[in-house]
Formats: C-alpha cells, structure tokens, sequence
C-alpha cells in the first residue's frame, strides 16, 4: 500500500492515498456519534454480507467507539475526520486496519475514484482539486443522492439515528445501495 501524501489545503494538512483493489462489497456509514448498538448490528450485518472495505465519514466520537469499530470490523477502514469526534487523532495509530485521511481522503476502489469527507461544505473544494466518480460524505444525517459536474455525492445517512432513521450504504459494482438498519434481516 502507498504512503499517503500529505497537502496543505485551505488552512488543512490533507492526505491522500490510492488503493488498486479488486470488486468488492464495500460499506459507507457515517454519524456514529457513540451509538454503539447501531454500530453493532451495522458490523454484524457486514460480517454476514462479506464486506471487505469499509468508508467512515465521520463523526465516530469517542475513543471507545473508535476501539469498538476497529476491533470488531477486521477488514480496511477508510476513516475521515468528522466535526463532532471527541477522540485524540493520535490513538489511530493503534489500529492496523484504519486508513486515516484527516478532513478529505481519495481512494481507489472498484475501479473509482472515491473521495471522502464529512463536511458538505469540502465537496465543491474537492471536485475543484481534483477529479472523483463519487464523493461519500456525512454531516447532515440524511441519505442523500445527487450529481454535480459530473460526480455522484452520496451521503449514507446516520447510523446514530438522530433525526433521521438509521441508514448506511453498500457498494458494490457500479450498484449503491441505502440500507435501512431496522429492516435488515440476520442470518443468526
């Protein structure tokens, strides 16, 4: 894997890191905000649909929650800053499996170019920076699916459930797919 490349961007140290992997079912969440039961039944759906890859837009919170999400989720973690995170960015280190990019990420998966962010405020600065076939962001809690100059900018919703229902996304293929968290279905 490439050493990520770190660019000062408006006022912010960026990273930035390509990763050539193969189709593969990929998940997107966002808003944890410490909702450790949604966070659980999230990753034990995963687990159960093999996902490989997971993107988190932000808003973990706290270091517990961090702990929670990189031990309990084996695989890649794509993980951005979110506004609301309560952890030290040094504790990151610790965990093997997480790929962090600070406030903006761009990552290579199924064959797109990904870029990642929490803010909504970042995606005009990014496509302005840089080229994306989509852009996974939070923040605002609500799913939402729409296209400017060309890019898709997909927000996954919350797995908090705080104002809206509890949604994440799955990718796979050229195929993204909102999933509801109350009405999943396990296999156990």
């Amino acid at each position: 894997m490439p050493v990520p490349k770190l660019q000062l961007y408006g006022g912010h140290i960026l990273s930035s890191a390509v990763y050539h992997l193969k189709d593969m079912k990929i998940a997107i969440i966002s808003d944890i905000h410490d909702n450790l039961v949604n966070l659980e039944k999230c990753l034990k759906w995963c687990r159960e649909n093999d996902i490989k890859e997971m993107i988190c837009c932000g808003d973990v919170t706290n270091s517990e929650t961090l702990q929670f999400l990189a031990t309990r989720f084996k695989d890649t973690i794509h993980l951005v800053k979110g506004n609301a995170e309560t952890y030290d960015e040094s504790e990151i280190k610790q965990y093997d499996n997480i790929r962090y990019y600070g406030k903006i990420g761009k990552v290579k998966l199924n064959r797109k170019v990904i870029g990642i962010c929490h803010e909504p405020y970042f995606i005009n600065k990014m496509i302005k920076q840089d080229e994306y076939d989509i852009i996974f962001y939070g923040h605002t809690h609500k799913p939402w699916e729409e296209e400017k100059n060309g890019v898709r900018l997909i927000n996954s919703g919350t797995l908090s459930a705080m104002f809206h229902k509890a949604t994440f996304a799955v990718m796979e293929d050229d195929k993204i797919e909102l999933k509801i968290l109350e009405t999943l279905k396990s296999t156990n």
